[in-house]
């Protein structure tokens, strides 16, 4: 049964939980609502595949509460990746670096590459840094369907597909962030945000 609650401390430690034990959490950010779950756990992360009922061919981005984390997903951080993160992070800026072999085929879809962000909104901020783990996170609706901007959207989505919806409100960009390939030079945009 999923739970729709406001993002709360109480009820953000409580999605936190739900995370560390291999749960789906649905969560705002400044750009859409996300689907998150540990991006380290291969069973949480294929709960997100089913939920959506997206395919396991397309990668996912992975959140971090900082840019100091970011060695815990990729293998390696160029100069110019390092010049983005101070401008442009938290921020709606995805990063697509070399991965660290720890990071499961499900999150990059086999690719040598992560796609990895820190989000700019303080709902999205808390729930990271309380559960204490990189967040997996795709938008948080079915597979080609509307990018979700608000917490009744997710409802209306995933209702009886994952296990907690926290309500910080509607998202305020309402775009997905733009994702740019620092793995090569020179940088490529994959996605304008």
């Amino acid at each position: 049964m999923t739970q729709l609650l406001p993002a709360t401390p109480e009820n953000i430690a409580l999605a936190a939980q739900v995370i560390q034990n291999g749960g789906l959490v649905a969560f705002p950010t400044e750009t859409v609502y996300g689907l998150g779950a540990n991006a380290l756990d291969v069973n949480a992360l294929s709960g997100i595949f089913t939920a959506k009922g997206r395919p396991t061919a397309d990668p996912l981005i992975v959140h971090l509460s900082g840019a100091e984390h970011t060695p815990l997903i990729a293998r390696s951080v160029p100069e110019t990746a390092h010049r983005l993160m101070q401008a442009f992070w938290p921020g709606p800026l995805t990063l697509i670096l070399p991965r660290q072999p720890a990071v499961p085929d499900l999150v990059t879809s086999g690719l040598e590459t992560v796609a990895v962000r820190v989000p700019n909104h303080p709902v999205a901020l808390a729930l990271l840094q309380a559960a204490g783990l990189p967040l997996a996170a795709p938008s948080a609706n079915r597979f080609g369907h509307t990018s979700p901007t608000t917490a009744q959207h997710v409802w209306h989505d995933l209702h009886g597909r994952i296990d907690l919806i926290l309500d910080g409100g509607a998202a305020t960009i309402g775009v997905e962030s733009t994702v740019l390939d620092v793995s090569t030079a020179p940088a490529r945009i994959l996605r304008p945000g």
